[in-house]
């Protein structure tokens, strides 16, 4: 048995046996709003919205300081809070909506953007996101794993680590300025290290990777579902073997976020020689929301003392545009006034100086008791033409039930709604090497979709006249990526397109 193995895993128990959090979520968010605004009460953004008189509200019993807060502190999109703050930030002023100069901006485009975003990144937010990634690892104890597993590497696979230098800042992908973090200890298992990471060219990346597969012991693996997948097809292809295994034999844990894992399980499931644990987080730009703390689980925690404060945005017709836009009166609600099954859009004030910042993710609670969450769609990734009210989260469900119907590899789709004579219909775009009847596909997606959604089915029998789809090869969608500079690392396909995005996209695949 591996000593330092057993040790490690031993450790990990005791550590996460001490690890609870004994107050109650509202308790934990409130101080957790208090400590972010105290450090931040000096800064013009402080100054501007008068933190200390919000502050002044803490001491009182109840909900007077959010409704302190929220009186005071409007809602930020993107587009507001950069124009309005972190413009300044950006071009080297100090103390504008967090102490200091920000040293580091993540660069961030989703999936719906051609522009990229600048998110600051402070200090205290790179140490928060360590110390989330720690309690992610110390639930491991709760996985039925070897002690090898924590002797063995973790593959980590994202954008390049390279930093580009701009007068006083640095900017590149999230993971490569916590890469230029990484505690001394994690070194010793982070694959595929620093050389190979700090490339900026994927398709060499990822051949490096292939060629030295076979000299690491592998033991998690962490990353985007379908880059994850080409990668690991590239071994297969590579050493000629039948699957990942007869590399990696210790692989047990695929630890994936950004996207839902569901389109991809079939095909991925068809590389591994046994199961393995599959462990969603949910990792953005702007911090480390969520993890899941829990095997076999659908759901992910939410973290509630570590530099994140959390509102919760009802996503309906009252706060939303159907262009998914928030409106400016929107309605936010405190951690303890959601309730479960229902679909809020968050908003996020962070130790990197967001304050009520709009991330653009919708999120469902699974459950209250638990603070545990999984992630629905986009604010702006969901189709309602005539009332449908189609989610991401449905898509998803709608695509891997089909897949299993037909026993085929859908690993990427779009969808776009648009007019059909006086009425709607949507048009399906779906990425597979199978092959399939489109009249069969469209069938299926059609009926799992009504099963799965009452308006959308009632919507077809209405307003929703038509459902059209083309299958493309799979190709098609990473040649598309890499056109618009995002292949690899954490860019996801976007799952649904519309306006310039669609027509960008129309013109692509009729070449």
């Amino acid at each position: 048995m591996a000593i330092i193995g057993t040790l490690l895993k031993k450790g990990i128990k005791l550590r996460e046996n001490l690890h609870q959090e004994y107050s109650s979520p509202l308790e934990l968010q409130k101080e957790e709003l208090k400590e972010l605004m105290i450090t931040a009460r000096g800064t013009e953004f402080g100054k501007y919205y008068d933190f200390d008189s919000i502050l002044s509200q803490f001491r009182k019993k109840g909900k007077s300081f959010y409704e302190a807060y929220k009186a005071s502190v409007p809602i930020h999109d993107y587009n507001k809070i950069y124009k309005d703050w972190w413009q300044l930030t950006y071009k080297g002023a100090k103390n504008i909506c967090w102490p200091g100069r920000i040293k580091y901006f993540a660069l961030s485009s989703g999936t719906s953007e051609s522009a990229s975003k600048h998110i600051p990144v402070t200090k205290e937010m790179t140490k928060a996101i360590q110390r989330t990634s720690i309690r992610q690892i110390l639930s491991l104890s709760k996985y039925d794993l070897p002690a090898s597993i924590f002797e063995a590497g973790i593959l980590m696979i994202g954008g390049s680590t390279h930093l580009n230098k701009k007068g006083s800042y640095f900017e590149g992908d999230l993971s490569g300025i916590q890469a230029a973090r990484l505690p001394f200890w994690f070194q010793h298992f982070y694959k595929p290290g620093k050389k190979i990471a700090k490339s900026r060219n994927w398709e060499s990346k990822l051949n490096q990777i292939v060629r030295k597969a076979k000299d690491w012991d592998i033991g998690i693996i962490v990353g985007v579902p379908a880059w994850i997948q080409i990668l690991i097809e590239k071994i297969l292809d590579y050493y000629k073997v039948a699957n990942i295994h007869e590399i990696w034999p210790n692989l047990r844990v695929y630890v994936h976020g950004g996207v839902s894992m569901d389109p991809y399980r079939k095909g991925f499931e068809k590389l591994l020689g046994r199961p393995i644990y599959y462990i969603e987080t949910y990792l953005a730009s702007e911090g480390f929301l969520a993890y899941q703390a829990v095997p076999k689980s659908k759901s992910m925690k939410l973290v509630l003392n570590n530099g994140l404060f959390y509102e919760f945005v009802p996503f309906d017709d009252r706060n939303f545009l159907p262009s998914g836009e928030i409106k400016p009166d929107a309605e936010a609600l405190l951690i303890d006034e959601v309730e479960e099954g229902k679909d809020y859009a968050l908003l996020l004030s962070t130790c990197s100086g967001a304050w009520r910042y709009l991330i653009g993710d919708v999120i469902k609670f699974t459950s209250i008791e638990e603070s545990e969450i999984h992630i629905t769609g986009r604010t702006k990734h969901f189709l309602s033409l005539c009332g449908e009210h189609l989610s991401v989260e449905n898509m998803n469900k709608a695509i891997e039930m089909v897949s299993n119907d037909l026993n085929i590899s859908i690993m990427e789709f779009t969808v776009s709604g648009i007019p059909y004579g006086s009425l709607f219909a949507h048009h399906w775009y779906i990425g597979t090497d199978d092959k399939v009847d489109p009249k069969v596909l469209k069938d299926k997606i059609d009926q799992h979709l009504k099963e799965l959604n009452d308006d959308y089915a009632v919507e077809r029998s209405a307003a929703l006249k038509e459902v059209i789809v083309d299958v493309l090869p799979l190709q098609k969608f990473y040649d598309w990526l890499e056109s618009k500079g995002k292949a690899g690392g954490q860019n996801k396909f976007p799952r649904v397109m519309k306006n310039a995005q669609l027509e960008e996209w129309i013109n692509f695949i009729s070449r």
